[in-house]
């Protein structure tokens, strides 16, 4: 018998066995538990026909399912996987590269799941139970765990693990990716250096975290940068006097919440030459925008959204949950806060790219418009929109008689219709 395929309970046994022979056993260091398991096995399995590579895999897994994340763990060190999702014991899926796969694996019961849940929270110090079913927590690497229980998940327990990766992307990186234009991505850095305010748009795993990072590098080297963010996760390129703030939740006595819009409102106070908010999707939407209109240019933020004007819309309902004015005068609060939106769409094919940049734009009467300065083409490349300014008109050679032809044309369609009434 090379390996040695064992059950969640038979390893639960094992576990058991160990913390008898070796008292104190859980309290020692990750190598000082990992050297006392392989011990353990070799004397347990002494004699027996198993490999040692055989026993050095199954000292792994008794770690893994005291320390670690049980059978999750072979996935989690998989570096081309950034997302592992599980909806209930039986049913395991995987991002891989952009793409969605169903895993293999499986709980080998739904109380094994919720003991590597309850395991992985008690080890955070975080509160996770039927009464509060809903919780999240960060690893030490960076990566997200965010988990549901039953009644929330009437179909057994959930969770996703949106996994922290070493990649740290750029600007340049993105270009080599087909994610944006060489022209585009000096257009942006330049914006970042002007100082203007940016939103980053887009749905769910289209880069927006990724994409602001990207812009970080363009942010000069001896500005002072505040990050807030609910979980920890963007890695500023370059930036020395880099403050990082963290939403924190309610203990398990209701006490000690940190909420976004209270760290937004004390970074105000540090001197911060800009602020960067991870996303916004509640109340401290009014505090970001505030910040961005007063006195904090070269701020940045995202959200969720569909489009842009989907962006701008559901940050207008955010901003009416904390003020009593009338919608014309939210959207006006809106177009003067925010100088350019990148928004972000993921294809099918997994591939995350840039889809537009727009500018908010007030019109001298008081009615608002959205300015395209970077659009997709016929053929699907990112291209200056005409008449933003920044790309040039297409010159084609006419002669004198056909460009009074044109004129008369235009003329012709641009004149009201005899009779007809102008509106």
């Amino acid at each position: 018998m090379t390996f040695l395929q064992t059950t969640y309970k038979e390893r639960q046994a094992l576990i058991a066995k160990a913390l008898n022979r070796y008292p104190g056993l859980e309290g020692l260091g990750q190598l000082e538990l990992k050297a006392k398991l392989a011990e353990f096995i070799a004397e347990e399995y002494e004699g027996e026909a198993i490999s040692l590579e055989g026993k050095q895999k199954l000292s792994e897994s008794l770690f893994h399912t005291m320390r670690g994340l049980d059978i999750l763990e072979e996935l989690f060190r998989d570096k081309n996987i950034s997302e592992i999702m599980v909806n209930g014991a039986k049913n395991i899926f995987i991002e891989r590269e952009g793409r969605l796969e169903k895993s293999p694996m499986q709980f080998d019961s739904e109380e094994h799941l919720l003991r590597m849940i309850f395991r992985c929270f008690g080890r955070a110090n975080r509160n996770i139970s039927e009464q509060k079913p809903l919780g999240s927590l960060r690893f030490e690497d960076g990566s997200r765990l965010q988990a549901i229980l039953p009644p929330a998940s009437p179909d057994g327990a959930a969770l996703s693990i949106r996994r922290f990766t070493s990649f740290k992307p750029s600007l340049k990186e993105l270009v080599y990716r087909d994610s944006l234009t060489r022209q585009a991505a000096k257009f942006l850095s330049g914006q970042v250096k002007e100082k203007k305010n940016i939103f980053i748009s887009g749905g769910t795993g289209s880069g927006k975290t990724s994409f602001l990072n990207a812009l970080s590098a363009a942010i000069p080297k001896e500005s002072r940068v505040v990050t807030i963010e609910d979980t920890a996760e963007l890695d500023l390129q370059g930036v020395s006097n880099l403050l990082r703030l963290e939403a924190r939740e309610a203990g398990p006595d209701g006490k000690g919440e940190l909420s976004l819009e209270q760290l937004i409102r004390t970074a105000l106070r540090l001197r911060p030459d800009r602020i960067i908010v991870g996303e916004v999707r509640g109340s401290e939407a009014y505090a970001m925008i505030e910040a961005m209109r007063t006195g904090h240019p070269g701020s940045m933020s995202s959200g969720h959204a569909n489009s842009p004007e989907d962006m701008l819309d559901r940050l207008a309902l955010l901003l009416l949950l904390r003020l009593e004015l009338p919608w014309k005068a939210v959207l006006r609060m809106l177009y003067s806060a925010i100088d350019l939106i990148v928004h972000l769409e993921r294809l099918n094919s997994g591939k995350r790219r840039v889809h537009s940049i727009v500018a908010p734009k007030v019109k001298p009467d008081g009615n608002f418009f959205l300015q395209k300065l970077y659009v997709r083409n016929a053929e699907d490349m990112l291209v200056p929109f005409f008449g933003s300014g920044l790309g040039k008109k297409p010159e084609i050679p006419v002669s004198q008689e056909e460009s009074a032809g044109i004129t008369a044309q235009v003329q012709r369609r641009e004149a009201p219709a005899k009779g007809v009434p102008l509106s």
